[in-house]
């Protein structure tokens, strides 16, 4: 059996800005992952997928053109140039679903790393990423790119839509709790609602998206020169105008008050919003009370992770 995995990914600056082509912060999370393993199947049959997560099983040559772990399989064997073989794949994942911390990219980018080992054909980081944002289409509608490729580099990433991959360094590691409101987070709607708030008064949206742009900058500058301390408040900052946005929820609000009160140095909710997860800037004094404070304030799981 050949197994691969990939990480999850919590956006720490940036979200639904960096659609418009400001920039965005994304790190790896690895306490969560998702994985691939695949071995040799009965002659004739072609290839199973089994998403047991999902509880489901499909035929690839029976699967919809529309289905992620189909289109991700079809993709690869394309750039492979290969046939379709008589093998058995099995998805698992740790990651929560649609919670905005790269489920969909992490699964994607296991199956591709898992059929390149199994048909011993190598691929690059840039080509596997490429192909990740294919399926992210099917996912997010407009997707901006972010996720496909904090998940396959599993490195700290700046990214700016359209423009060369940056990672950067982190002078002085930080620790982030990630709270988990239970909802799902339809990325695809809120991502949407954005695009049409943006097309009904482009000024106003424009004048957002370049304060979240300008938060991400300094966030990034903070980072390198290990400057942990201005994080929270630029933290704060961003998800006061994600909620201008519109893309908050009360389930997202309740946690980050519940993380604020708790003593977290900063709290802001990540990804597309309106469910999903959010994240608070905790070090050791803060980070049991602001891990209960969140479970009692309705947090379904919490994940503690080091940004390094």
């Amino acid at each position: 059996m050949i197994t691969a995995s990939a990480p999850g990914k919590v956006i720490l600056f940036g979200e639904h800005a960096v659609v418009y082509g400001r920039p965005a912060i994304a790190v790896p999370v690895t306490q969560v992952k998702a994985t691939a393993s695949i071995e040799p199947g009965r002659a004739g049959r072609g290839m199973t997928i089994l998403a047991t997560d999902l509880t489901r099983a499909m035929h690839l040559r029976d699967a919809p053109a529309d289905d992620p772990l189909a289109s991700i399989a079809r993709l690869a064997l394309a750039h492979f140039n290969a046939p379709e073989p008589d093998a058995n794949v099995t998805v698992h994942s740790t990651i929560p679903i649609a919670s905005g911390l790269g489920s969909g990219a992490a699964v994607s980018t296991s199956i591709v790393r898992a059929l390149a080992k199994f048909l011993s054909r190598p691929i690059d980081e840039a080509a596997l990423s490429a192909l990740v944002y294919e399926v992210e289409k099917l996912h997010h509608g407009t997707p901006s790119g972010i996720d496909n490729t904090v998940v396959v580099y599993a490195r700290p990433v700046y990214f700016v839509r359209g423009r060369p991959i940056q990672t950067f360094s982190v002078k002085c590691p930080f620790t982030i709790a990630i709270g988990d409101t239970g909802v799902r987070s339809p990325t695809k709607i809120a991502v949407g609602d954005v695009r049409r708030a943006w097309e009904a008064d482009r000024a106003r949206s424009e004048r957002l998206f370049d304060r979240i742009g300008s938060i991400a900058e300094r966030a990034r500058a903070a980072i390198e020169a290990g400057e942990v301390d201005a994080l929270g408040p630029l933290m704060d900052e961003n998800h006061a105008l994600l909620r201008e946005i519109g893309v908050s929820s009360d389930e997202l609000e309740r946690l980050v008050s519940a993380a604020k009160e708790a003593g977290a140095a900063g709290a802001k909710l990540v990804g597309g919003g309106r469910g999903g997860n959010m994240i608070a800037l905790v070090d050791v004094s803060t980070r049991e009370p602001v891990e209960r404070a969140l479970r009692e304030a309705g947090a379904k799981g919490v994940i503690v992770t080091n940004v390094e």
